[in-house]
């Protein structure tokens, strides 16, 4: 038996033993490829809505030549480790990572999640689509990592900081305090960079780690908060939106080398569809998320332009702390990107109202 088959074999065995999961897949199929979608999220995140119509579009537009399998919650593999050990074989097509998490796999890919980066959803929107992530794709087939990004999408929003006993206003008010992260470098050092102490703590330990004092706040887009329930411990977010929560699309490229060029667009264009709903999607959700903080005794506050500048001078560091670890390179390309976009989003502006 091939190193492949087995683990195809084991996976098999992990995912009957789980329980409680949702898997939507057709039965009965006689799809000459199938294409296994994984994600951690449950099925009612955004990215489980984006992964539906992918499902439908390539589906249909393939006439049912391929079937996609859609695993959420973590049933076919339940890390990230064991997800991309099953890409980089074939024997799962599809996982996503989120910006932040980049650095486990490429670390200079951290620079997507530098903190005040990104002026709004537009500029970051642009940069993501744009030819900075073509290079980046290319790098990281290059350096011998069989999986290719498809596209990026949001998943969750912006980041702010949110606490269950103080409401956060200037960098002083993070000062000495535990704050939850995910383990990527680059979230860390934010914490550490504004003087609060970095707690990495797994998502599905969250709500515990609030409740029990472990940490005190922790770094999250709003709809994650109310999502898990996590309102029912923080009582004050801070919209200072540090960072956009982008979900790269990776599909193996052991697979992606299987299919035929048809198919292929057709894929791609999936996850061009993908996108485009969980981009809106998370928007409207947001609204809904706000209204349930707020309802159940949360407090929202947004910080003055002279607050949220401070915020920026105490996390000027993270530049330097990034080209110490990784070089300019990618920081330089980011910078020329988002000059890029800014220009264009203006220009289209002042072309708007000037007719």
């Amino acid at each position: 038996m091939s190193r492949r088959q087995m683990l195809l074999t084991l996976f098999a065995v992990i995912f009957i033993a789980s329980v409680g999961g949702t898997v939507v897949s057709s039965s009965d199929s006689d799809a000459d490829y199938t294409i296994r979608f994984s994600f951690l999220g449950s099925p009612e995140d955004e990215d489980y809505d984006g992964a539906l119509v992918f499902k439908q579009y390539v589906e249909s537009r393939s006439n049912g030549r391929a079937e996609v399998e859609l695993y959420p919650s973590g049933q076919f593999c339940s890390n990230e480790r064991e997800c991309l050990e099953g890409m980089h074989t074939g024997v799962l097509q599809v996982f996503m990572l989120t910006t932040g998490s980049l650095g486990s796999i490429f670390g200079p890919g951290q620079v997507l999640d530098l903190p005040y980066t990104f002026r709004d959803d537009a500029v970051a929107e642009c940069v993501l689509d744009g030819p900075m992530i073509a290079d980046l794709r290319s790098e990281i087939l290059g350096s011998n990592m069989p999986i290719r990004l498809m596209t990026i999408s949001n998943t969750g929003g912006w980041r702010n900081f949110a606490s269950t006993d103080a409401q956060i206003r200037t960098p002083a008010d993070i000062d000495g305090r535990k704050f939850r992260t995910i383990s990527a470098p680059v979230q860390q050092e934010l914490v550490r960079q504004l003087g609060g102490n970095p707690t990495p703590v797994a998502w599905s330990e969250v709500y515990t780690a609030l409740a029990t004092g472990v940490v005190e706040g922790t770094k999250n887009g709003i709809q994650d908060i109310v999502g898990m329930k996590l309102h029912e411990q923080i009582k004050f977010v801070t919209l200072d939106g540090h960072s956009y929560m982008g979900g790269m699309w990776w599909y193996s490229e052991v697979s992606w080398q299987e299919l035929p060029p048809d198919i292929r667009r057709i894929v791609y264009d999936g996850f061009q569809e993908l996108k485009t709903v969980t981009r809106g999607i998370i928007k409207r959700r947001e609204i809904e998320a706000y209204r349930e903080f707020e309802e159940s005794g949360g407090t929202l506050y947004v910080p003055t332009l002279e607050e949220k500048a401070a915020f920026r001078e105490a996390a000027s560091g993270m530049r330097a702390w990034y080209i110490e670890q990784y070089g300019e390179k990618w920081l330089v390309k980011l910078d020329a990107a988002i000059a890029a976009c800014e220009t264009q989003i203006d220009s289209a502006y002042e072309k708007a109202v000037s007719d």
